[in-house]
């Protein structure tokens, strides 16, 4: 029997959604394989921070023992993930010719940096200095869900990028409400 995916609601950062039979079957709890939401920890005395719970289960879902993290290549940032990230970093490095300077710059770029990072028992990672220096980390983080992967930023700096990118969205929002407007016929009805 077919199933089709209804989001419903979001509940602590995950988007729960419901499964319901295409033929008007009972629903069924399901939750999207996405990093969703932001959270902002504290780091502890030895260093180390909680990773939020929602995304600690989006490690898990996905089969990946641990965090692959890396420096953001634009941003003062950590990009962070699992297999999911992985595999889009692979698509686009085999994308470019082999032995080709493209292909030998991205895998430095991102296999050459990159950590993988252990979770203890208790959920929590240590940053080595390295990706803290390129953050900008000291004693407070924010984790960003950004659907297959998410960031991880010093808060003052996660605060001024989300104003930007807020202000861009808006622009767009903008932009598209008058070409869709100019396009459509006066008096013309949506369907």
């Amino acid at each position: 029997m077919a199933t089709e995916l209804w989001p419903r609601r979001v509940h602590k950062g995950v988007a729960v959604c419901s499964r319901r039979a295409a033929r008007g079957g009972r629903a069924v709890k399901a939750e999207m394989d996405r990093f969703v939401s932001h959270y902002v920890f504290r780091l502890d005395t030895k260093g180390r921070v909680s990773v939020p719970a929602p995304f600690r289960a989006v490690l898990a879902r996905d089969g990946f023992d641990g965090l692959y993290c890396y420096p953001a290549l634009d941003r003062p940032a950590l990009d962070a993930g699992g297999n999911a990230l992985l595999g889009e970093i692979e698509a686009l490095i085999i994308g470019f010719p082999p032995y080709s300077d493209e292909r030998e710059q991205f895998s430095l770029a991102l296999y050459g940096t990159s950590e993988t990072l252990k979770i203890d028992g208790e959920g929590r990672v240590v940053f080595t200095d390295t990706l803290k220096t390129h953050a900008g980390i000291t004693d407070a983080v924010t984790f960003v869900g950004l659907g297959h992967k998410f960031r991880i930023w010093e808060p003052g700096r996660f605060r001024a990028e989300l104003a930007e990118a807020t202000e861009k969205v808006r622009a767009v929002k903008a932009e598209l409400g008058t070409r869709m407007a100019a396009a459509r016929p006066l008096g013309a009805r949506e369907r």
